[in-house]
């Protein structure tokens, strides 16, 4: 009986593999080309509940880790190999989960502040643009007027 993981043990492992499976989708949406700065604000958002989530999670995963730990010591070899064949599958799944979740994040944030920037620039160009407008649409000055067609060269 020793051998025999404790029945947290399997609890403990059903909802690490159901959260694994339910985060791995969740990263494998697709990425879709987003215009818009507060969808933007949102998917991080998510991302970041999923974060906090996995730092949730890590208690229940280095539970399984020393349970196998224990149990390798006591179980006769073959058991042992395939608890910790089967830690390791988790672990390595774990891992992936983790660099995929802060990569995402860092590549959000970055794209967002690309979209802020552009749209900061987008905005200044349409004030200089519209304030051009303005300008040309103003009366030219008569040719003999020296004095307003040296002013007007100055603001062109």
């Amino acid at each position: 009986f020793d051998s025999l993981p404790p029945a947290h043990y399997k609890e403990t492992m059903s909802t690490i593999l159901v959260w694994i499976q339910q985060s791995e989708t969740k990263l494998s949406m697709p990425q879709v080309v987003v215009a818009e700065y507060e969808i933007m604000e949102q998917r991080l958002r998510e991302l970041k509940a999923l974060q906090s989530s996995l730092q949730e999670q890590q208690k229940g995963l280095n539970y399984l880790s020393t349970t196998v730990e224990d149990m390798s010591r006591k179980a006769p070899a073959e058991v042992s190999q395939r608890y910790r064949s089967e830690i390791e599958v988790i672990l390595g799944r774990w891992k992936k989960l983790s660099a995929q979740l802060g990569e995402h994040c860092q590549k959000l944030e970055e794209l967002m502040t690309k979209l802020q920037r552009f749209q900061n620039d987008t905005k200044t160009l349409k004030k200089w643009m519209a304030e051009v407008d303005v300008f040309l649409k103003e009366e030219w000055p008569a040719l003999g007027d020296s004095e307003a067609l040296e002013k007007q060269l100055e603001q062109c």
